[in-house]
C-alpha cells in the first residue's frame, strides 16, 4: 500500500503545508502546497512510463512519491515556491524529463466512434518538432490498438482512435500516449469519455 506524505515547512512568517500522494487511476504523482488552507500550487508527474518495467512495484512509486514531496519541500525552503509553481504548467514524467505531452482536445466527444486527439509535445515549454507520437488503446482482451503521428514545427501532432472494436462494458476507458524525441521520452494515461456522457 502506498502512503502519501504530510509536512509543514516555515518559511520566514509563513507555514506551508506540503501534501503528496499517488493517484494510481491515472498513474499520476500530485503534490499539493497550501497556506492557511488554501491551495496555492499543484504538481504532478506521471509514472505511465515506467509501469510496464520489469521489477516494477509499489515501493517504487513510493520511492518516486518521496522524492517529488522532498524536492517540492526544497523549493519551500528555498523561498522560491511561487517561481516554482509559474514553470509547473506541464505533466512531465516522474523521473525528471523535461518532455511532455498535453491533450488539448479533451473535452471534445468521439464522433461516429472516432476520436481525434490533438495533442502538443513540449520541452519546458517550447513546442517540439518531429516528435513520435505513439497511443494504445487499452483493450480489455488485452489486445492494443495502435496509432501514430509525428509534430509539425509548432509541436503538434493529432491520433485517431477507432472505438468501434471497444468492450461497451468498459466505463471511460483508457490510452497510453507517449512522445519520444531523440534519447527522451514521456508516457500519459487519458481517460476516455464514452459519446454521449457528460
Amino acid at each position: 500500500m502506498i502512503f502519501g506524505f504530510n509536512t509543514d515547512v516555515k518559511h520566514g512568517d509563513t507555514i506551508y503545508h506540503v501534501q503528496s500522494e499517488a493517484r494510481k487511476a491515472d498513474l499520476l504523482l500530485q503534490t499539493m502546497v497550501f497556506v492557511r488552507g488554501h491551495c496555492i500550487g499543484k504538481y504532478a508527474s506521471s509514472y505511465a512510463e515506467q509501469v510496464g518495467n520489469p521489477g516494477f512495484s509499489e515501493e517504487h512509486i513510493h520511492s518516486l512519491l518521496k522524492n517529488q514531496h522532498r524536492e517540492v519541500i526544497d523549493v519551500v525552503k528555498a523561498g522560491s515556491v511561487d517561481q516554482f509553481f509559474r514553470g509547473q504548467t506541464e505533466i512531465r514524467d516522474a523521473e525528471g524529463e523535461s518532455l511532455a505531452v498535453t491533450w488539448l482536445n479533451a473535452n471534445e466527444p468521439p464522433v461516429a466512434q472516432k476520436l481525434t486527439m490533438r495533442l502538443l509535445v513540449s520541452d519546458s515549454g517550447a513546442a517540439v518538432d518531429g516528435a513520435l507520437v505513439t497511443s494504445r488503446l487499452q483493450h480489455p482482451a488485452g489486445v492494443p490498438i495502435h496509432s501514430q503521428a509525428v509534430t509539425e514545427g509548432d509541436g503538434h501532432a493529432e491520433i485517431e482512435l477507432n472505438l468501434s472494436e471497444l468492450d461497451r462494458t468498459v466505463r471511460d476507458p483508457v490510452v497510453f500516449v507517449r512522445a519520444t524525441h531523440g534519447e527522451r521520452s514521456v508516457t500519459r494515461k487519458y481517460r476516455l469519455k464514452a459519446e454521449g456522457s457528460c
